[in-house]
Order: structure tokens, then sequence, then C-alpha cells
């Protein structure tokens, strides 16, 4: 009994976490027409004095959606009313699908 109510627990917990869908084609254009990118660069990879890096492994989208609504830094706040749920759940899937950026190990001059 103990185990199934750690399993359904787990569930729950999981399905709370989980982002919903979203289209990551269209979460690269509403990064782009919110002007996400000024601060956090094009592909979501920050900078030194700007915005930090959002992608790739974003921070869990019901955190991201905490602080994109509510920011405690220089970042605007972006309300429902401005940014929607679903395209939050978009912007979500587009930094998601940015692949790790190249190690030194890869590129050949730093190799030597």
């Amino acid at each position: 009994m103990r185990l199934l109510l750690l399993l359904t627990t787990a569930c729950l917990v999981q399905a709370q976490t989980a982002p919903p869908a979203g289209n990551a084609q269209k979460g690269k254009q509403l990064f782009e027409s919110y002007g996400c990118y000024q601060c956090h660069g094009r592909e979501a990879q920050g900078g030194a004095g700007t915005g930090p890096r959002l992608a790739p492994k974003p921070i869990p989208f019901a955190n991201l959606t905490k602080y994109v609504r509510h920011p405690t830094g220089q970042m605007p706040p972006y309300t429902a009313k401005v940014v929607s749920d679903q395209d939050l759940a978009d912007i979500y899937a587009f930094l998601s699908s940015r692949p790790e950026p190249p190690s030194a190990k890869s590129i050949p001059i730093l190799k030597e």
C-alpha cells in the first residue's frame, strides 16, 4: 500500500512539472518577436552583462513561467495578457530544442 501511495505521488508530481506541448518553430518566432533575444541571445545562450543562458536544458517550465510573470531582476514582467501560457509553452519548446554547444574537444584547432 505504501509503495502504491509513493508511485501515485510521483506520478502526480511528474504530471504537474511536465511542460505543456509546444511548437519549437513558433517558439523561436515568439522569442524574437517579444525581444527575448536582445538580452538572452538568438540561441538563448545568454552573454556577459546581459540576460542569463536559457538553453539548452532550460529550468522547469513552472519555474520559467513564475519568473516570466514575476521577475526579480531587470527583466520586465510578462503577464498572461501579454504572453499567453501557450506562447510560453512554445517558447519553452524552442529553448528545449536548442543543441548543446560544441565542446573544446570537438573543435579541431582547440585539440592542438
